[in-house]
C-alpha cells in the first residue's frame, strides 16, 4: 500500500522512530441522507424486486398484447427479453457495488457522463413511475370493485377507488421501509400462490381435453421469438420490457439494506431469474388453455377473462384478488423508488433542497413521498377526464421511458468502469460486455419503437396524425429537458460541478479514506 514518509530527524548520530501513516482503502459510502440503514435483508430485497414487477398485473395487462403481435411465439419473446434484463441487472449490480446511492441511474449517469445526462436519467425514472401509476390505479380500482360485487360501477367510482389506493399506499410508504417490506411479503405470497394454482389447473385442463375452443397444443416452436419481422420483434420486446420492469426497486432502497454494496445487486439478478420462470410458465399455460385468438381478443385483462373457466366461479375470485394484490404491491413499490430518486436528486443539489426532508421517526423521505403520491393522483384524474384512450396509451408509452433509463444505466456502467475492463476476464464480462449488450438492445428497441409508434394507427389516441404512445413517451422526455433547463437557471451549482462524494473516483476506484499510525525506523547515514 502507498505510504507517506517524512525525512528522519537525527539525534546524536542515531535515527529515532517517527510516526508516519499508512493509507488504508475502504469501500466508499454514499453521503448519509437520513434513511434507516440496515432495515432490509436479502429475502426482503428479492421480495421487493419481484413485487415491483407485479407479475399478475403485468401478465393480465400485457400478455394479450404480446400474443396479438407474435401469437404462440410469446413464451419465446418473454424468455429472450429476459436476457437484456439480466445484462442490465448486472450493470446495476456492478455500479451499486462501487456506489450504493439511492439515486441509482441519476447518480451513476451523472458520474459517468456528467450532470445533465444524470438529471435526465433521474427524470426518466420519475416520469415512468408517475405515468404508470395512472394505469395501476385504474386497474386497482376496477379489480377492487369487482371483488366487492360492484363490477358494473362507472368511471367515477373506479377513479375514486384508484385515488384511494394511491393515498393508502402512499401512507404505508410514509410510515417506514419495514412496514412496506412486511406488506410486500404478504402480497407477494398471495400473488405467487394464486398464479401457481392457476397455471397448474390450466395445464391439467388443457392436457385432459377440457380447454377452451381455439386452444393449441404446446410445441418447441413456442420458445422461438422470431416471426419474420423486426418490427413485430421490437414492439413485442418493448412490451416484454414493461413486464419485467420494476426489479430495480431493490437498488433504489440500497441505502436501507444490509450490506448495501452487495445485497441489492444480488437481489436484482435473483429477481430477474425468478421472473422469467413465472412469465414463461404462465404464458405457456394461458396459450395451452385458451389459445392465441382468445388472449388477443381479451388483451385488456387475460387473467380476468379466464378466471371463472379455469378455477370456477367462487375460486375464480382468487385470481381477481391476485391481480388486485399485485397491483397494490406494484403501486407501493412505484412510490418508493421515485421518492428515493427525488431524495437523491435533492441531496446532490439537482432539485430544491426541501425534497430531501426525512421524517425523524420513520426515516423516510416525507416530502418526496407525499409529492409523488399527490402528483400521481392528479395525473390519474386528469388522464381519466381527458380520455380513456389516452389512459390506455399512457401504459404502453412507459416502455419507451424504461428502455431509455435502463439503456442509459448499461452505457453508464461501461464508461464508468472503462479503465477496469481489462484487469480481469470477470470485469470485462460483468462490467463491460453484459451492460453494453443490454444497453445496445434497449437502444435498438427504443429507436425501432419510436418508428412504430409514430403513426396514429399504432395508438388508441392521436394528435395531428401522430400516435398517442409516441407523444406521451417522447413528450415526457422533452418536458424533462425543459424542466432541467429551468432548474439549471436557478440551481447552477450542480450543473457546474456535478456529483461529488468522498471516497470514490470518476472511474469507480475507491480512494484512500483512513490513515492509521505506523512506526518506522530510520537508518544511519
Amino acid at each position: 500500500m502507498p505510504e507517506s514518509r517524512s525525512r528522519p530527524r537525527r539525534a546524536e548520530g542515531k535515527a529515532v522512530p517517527l510516526m508516519t501513516s499508512i493509507v488504508i482503502a475502504e469501500p466508499a459510502a454514499p453521503p448519509d441522507k437520513g434513511l434507516r440503514a440496515g432495515a432490509l435483508g436479502l429475502v426482503s430485497s428479492v421480495v421487493i424486486a419481484v413485487s415491483s414487477t407485479a407479475p399478475a398485473y403485468s401478465m393480465a395487462a400485457t400478455l394479450g398484447l404480446i400474443v396479438a403481435i407474435v401469437g404462440v411465439h410469446s413464451p419465446g419473446t418473454l424468455i429472450v427479453s429476459f436476457l437484456p434484463m439480466l445484462c442490465i441487472a448486472y450493470a446495476f449490480r456492478e455500479l451499486n457495488k462501487a456506489d450504493p446511492d439511492c439515486g441509482i441511474t441519476f447518480t451513476w449517469a451523472a458520474r459517468a457522463f456528467g450532470p445533465r445526462t444524470g438529471w435526465m436519467g433521474g427524470w426518466g425514472i420519475i416520469a415512468a413511475d408517475v405515468i404508470v401509476m395512472a394505469s395501476l390505479s385504474q386497474i386497482a380500482g376496477r379489480y377492487f370493485l369487482d371483488l366487492v360485487g360492484l363490477g358494473g360501477a362507472g368511471t367515477v367510482w373506479v377513479t375514486a377507488a384508484g385515488v384511494a389506493f394511491i393515498a393508502l399506499l402512499t401512507g404505508v410508504c410514509y410510515r417506514g421501509i419495514e412496514v412496506s417490506a412486511r406488506l410486500q411479503q404478504v402480497l407477494l405470497a398471495v400473488e405467487v400462490g394464486t398464479l401457481t394454482v392457476f397455471a397448474v389447473v390450466a395445464l391439467v385442463k388443457a392436457g385432459t381435453g377440457h380447454a377452451l375452443p381455439g386452444a393449441v397444443h404446446p410445441g418447441v416452436g413456442w420458445l422461438n421469438p422470431w416471426t419474420g419481422s423486426f418490427g413485430s420483434l421490437s414492439n413485442s420486446f418493448l412490451l416484454a420490457v414493461f413486464i419485467y420492469w420494476g426489479w430495480d426497486c431493490a437498488l433504489s432502497v440500497n441505502e436501507e439494506t444490509k450490506d448495501s454494496a452487495r445485497t441489492p445487486g444480488r437481489a436484482a439478478v435473483t429477481a430477474t431469474v425468478i421472473l422469467v420462470a413465472i412469465f414463461a410458465v404462465i404464458s405457456i399455460a394461458a396459450l395451452a388453455y385458451a389459445g392465441p385468438a382468445f388472449l388477443a381478443a381479451h388483451s385488456t385483462d387475460v387473467l380476468g377473462a379466464m378466471a371463472t373457466s379455469v378455477l370456477g366461479s367462487t375460486p375464480g375470485k382468487l385470481l381477481v384478488l391476485c391481480v388486485l394484490t399485485s397491483t397494490a404491491a406494484s403501486t407501493q413499490t412505484t412510490i418508493m423508488p421515485t421518492a428515493r430518486t427525488v431524495l437523491a436528486m435533492s441531496a446532490h443539489g439537482a432539485i430544491p433542497g426541501w425534497f430531501a426532508r426525512i421524517h425523524p421517526r420513520y426515516r423516510t423521505p416525507t416530502i418526496a413521498t407525499i409529492v409523488m403520491g399527490t402528483v400521481s393522483a392528479i395525473f390519474f384524474v386528469l388522464l381519466t377526464l381527458v380520455s380513456r384512450n389516452v389512459l390506455a396509451d399512457s401504459a404502453a408509452s412507459v416502455g419507451l421511458l424504461i428502455a431509455f433509463y435502463y439503456g442509459l444505466t448499461g452505457f453508464a456502467c461501461v464508461w464508468f468502469f472503462r479503465r477496469d475492463l481489462l484487469t480481469s476476464g470477470r470485469a470485462l464480462v460483468t462490467k463491460g460486455i453484459l451492460p453494453l449488450v443490454g444497453g445496445l438492445t434497449l437502444l435498438a428497441a427504443f429507436v425501432l419503437s419510436i418508428k412504430s409508434y409514430w403513426p396514429a394507427a399504432s395508438s388508441y389516441s392521436s394528435f395531428d396524425g401522430v400516435g398517442g404512445i409516441f407523444l406521451i413517451g417522447a413528450g415526457s422526455l422533452v418536458i424533462g429537458v425543459i424542466v432541467m433547463l429551468v432548474v439549471a437557471r436557478f440551481m447552477p451549482r450542480y450543473f457546474a460541478h456535478g456529483i461529488t462524494a468522498p471516497g470514490i473516483t470518476a472511474h469507480g476506484i475507491t480512494e484512500p479514506r483512513i490513515t492509521e499510525p505506523r512506526i518506522t525506523e530510520g537508518s544511519n547515514s
